[in-house]
């Protein structure tokens, strides 16, 4: 019999949670089909049975947080052998397979079979330890009164349920009837709500742009760009370019370009604070920030300076692909200097982004909207502006130094010849 371990998912990671079971008990499995998918806060993984057997036990459940090295699940040796001895441990978890129950017809104690069964077929949202806890005591979780917002049994919830229990145990027939307090909602807003539970990187998500709010001292200055030019060389190269290089020609690496370059004239916007020093890095690692099912997520074209527009086409729009399908690596979200996010996208006008930790500077691109410029004294003209926001941490950068950063970022994107040339 082999133990199925929570595998090393990097330094920063040392839990996950089981977000789903491919496999049930007395399931056959060889060696590398997929057991179950872990979610962590940056990445989700799947976990791969290393030995061929039968599953004997599930020992975590859906939902619950596992921490990197424990055993949440056990294979035996061959295809279904083991299958018929289980019954006598099903009861032991409830995350066990239900059908393995029924097997032993009367061996040892015919009431234990009905709560077995019962007990699954509730998805309740409950801590490790009240688990553990309520499996000890026999405690059916689906009767637990809880006072957590969000509506999961601690193990205080399941102490108090056992201190003040009558033990209904005469009428097992009429236990079912029972799981009908779902009005909890109900009875604190008056009216019918849902409840959801947050996914643990929708969790990790908040927590660090709450953290990004408290520690870092946060500005953020605009400015506008004319894109004309821009516009006017993706409608003269856009076909070329895309039959040459097989991407699109998109704004991305016009605006990755201007950034590294006002990012070589203003240095501290490409640094982190450490301790009470100043770490400059020398290299340019653009984190492009892409929408995915999740959550946000910060993907990081590496050594960005050194590619052409279509490598960076191509690494975005790859990286992009591999965020809406669940498949980045932790590589592939680490270690960025400076980070890029384009709000434009939803149609946003204007907003002011959060800094994306321990990074000093992160860019706002938003929606190109034609609009009433004044050329000069005596003319207007219609023009595509875009406004665009550098929100960047005062304890290093100096306002004015923002300033002048976001300006070059202008400069550049007005002028494609000098975006060329510096960028």
């Amino acid at each position: 019999m082999s133990e199925v371990k929570v595998p090393e998912m990097g330094e920063s990671i040392v839990e996950g949670t089981i977000s789903k079971w491919h496999v049930k008990v007395g399931d056959s499995v060889n060696v590398g089909d997929v057991l179950a998918e872990l979610e962590t806060d940056k990445v989700n993984i799947e976990i791969s049975a290393e030995q061929a057997g039968s599953v004997e036990q599930l020992l975590r459940g859906e939902g619950e947080t596992v921490a990197v090295g424990e055993t949440i699940a056990m294979i035996g040796s061959g295809a279904g052998a083991a299958a018929p001895a289980p019954a006598a441990a099903a009861p032991i978890s409830p995350f066990n397979d239900p059908a393995a129950a029924p097997a032993p017809a009367a061996p040892v104690a015919p009431v234990a079979a009905p709560v077995a069964a019962s007990t699954p077929a509730v998805d309740v949202a409950a801590t490790p330890a009240a688990r553990k806890l309520a499996r000890e005591r026999g405690i059916d979780l689906t009767q637990v009164q809880t006072l957590d917002p969000m509506g999961r049994v601690n193990q205080g919830d399941i102490q108090a349920h056992a201190s003040g229990a009558k033990a209904p145990a005469a009428a097992p027939s009429a236990a079912p009837a029972a799981p009908a307090p779902a009005p909890a909602a109900a009875t604190e807003f008056g009216k019918p709500v849902e409840r959801r539970k947050m996914s643990r990187r929708r969790v990790t998500i908040a927590k660090r742009l709450v953290e990004a709010q408290q520690t870092a001292a946060m500005l953020t200055t605009f400015n506008e760009v004319d894109m004309t030019a821009i516009l006017e060389v993706r409608k003269r190269r856009k076909d070329a370019f895309k039959e040459k290089h097989d991407i699109g020609l998109g704004f991305m690496s016009f605006f990755t370009k201007a950034v590294i370059g006002a990012l070589k004239a203003f240095p501290l916007l490409n640094a982190e604070i450490q301790g009470e020093e100043i770490v400059v890095k020398q290299f340019y690692d653009i984190g492009i920030a892409v929408s995915a099912k999740e959550g946000l997520v910060v993907p990081v074209v590496r050594d960005a300076d050194r590619l052409s527009f279509a490598q960076i086409e191509k690494s975005i729009a790859d990286l992009a692909g591999k965020a809406r399908s669940n498949t980045l690596g932790l590589n592939d979200l680490q270690g960025g200097t400076f980070t890029i996010t384009n709000g434009g996208v939803f149609g946003s006008l204007l907003s002011t982004p959060i800094l994306n930790a321990p990074q000093v500077g992160i860019l706002g691109m938003h929606k190109i909207q034609v609009r009433p410029v004044a050329i000069d004294d005596t003319r207007m003209e219609n023009r595509p502006m875009m406004y665009i926001a550098l929100s960047y941490d005062h304890r290093i950068v100096d306002g004015s130094e923002a300033v002048r950063f976001l300006v070059t970022v202008k400069a550049l994107l007005e002028d494609p010849e000098a975006l060329l040339l510096e960028g």
